[in-house]
């Protein structure tokens, strides 16, 4: 039995570096999404030059991971590495979106489709959050045309009708952007009709004022 023992130290020594290349990829993608989470933050901040570096650094490491883990695909799609090639693309895509430049495509970011597609709808609720703020300001027109792209993302993501086995639970997200897409709708229309009404009541002050001078 001298050849079941050379197989299993051969065995363990592959485990050993799997392992460690385990390791690794669970430490570069947590930190691949804190840079991620960043790089938002600083979207909503308008520091539009930190969220790039932020972006950069993210990708700096997805290169890595790629690397890291090329003699173990399976390590590759687990479900820590999907998480964070999503919250990749949600960054990516929320910067492109609010500073509107064109969408970065799924094989530009170098990330699979079920997490660029889970992104996409994910980023719908940062889009929701930048028009509430852009709101409070009455920036209307910048809050349509986020709205627009709202309704376009999920105009999208409600044909994608997959198996989640294969889209990674994207009828979830799908409803989630509809619900969210919805509000800020409503959300859109209150303001307008605030708009509307200070606007009527100014006309009506300066001609009160108009008649009594």
């Amino acid at each position: 039995m001298e050849k079941l023992e050379t197989i299993g130290e051969h065995i363990r020594q592959y485990l050993e570096e799997k392992n460690t290349a385990r390791d690794r990829a669970l430490q570069h993608s947590r930190t691949m999404i804190r840079h991620c989470s960043i790089a938002i933050r600083a979207v909503h901040r308008d520091e539009r030059e930190m969220a790039k570096k932020q972006l950069d650094n993210a990708n700096d490491l997805l290169e890595i991971l790629r690397e890291g883990l090329a003699s173990y695909p399976d390590l590759y799609h687990a479900g820590y590495i999907k998480g964070a090639l999503k919250e990749y693309a949600e960054a990516n895509i929320v910067y492109a979106l609010v500073g509107g430049e064109p969408l970065p495509e799924p094989d530009e970011l170098g990330v699979r489709y079920s997490a660029y597609l889970g992104g996409l709808g994910e980023a719908v609720g940062e889009l929701r959050r930048r028009v509430l703020d852009i709101l409070r300001c009455d920036h209307i027109d910048e809050a349509e045309r986020l709205l627009t792209a709202m309704d376009d993302i999920y105009g999208l993501l409600v044909t994608i009708d997959f198996p989640d086995a294969i889209t990674g639970n994207l009828r979830r997200i799908t409803d989630m952007v509809r619900g969210v897409t919805e509000r800020t709708r409503g959300d859109l229309t209150t303001s307008l009709q605030q708009r509307k009404l200070r606007e009527v009541l100014e006309r009506v002050e300066k001609k009160l004022n108009q008649a009594n001078s």
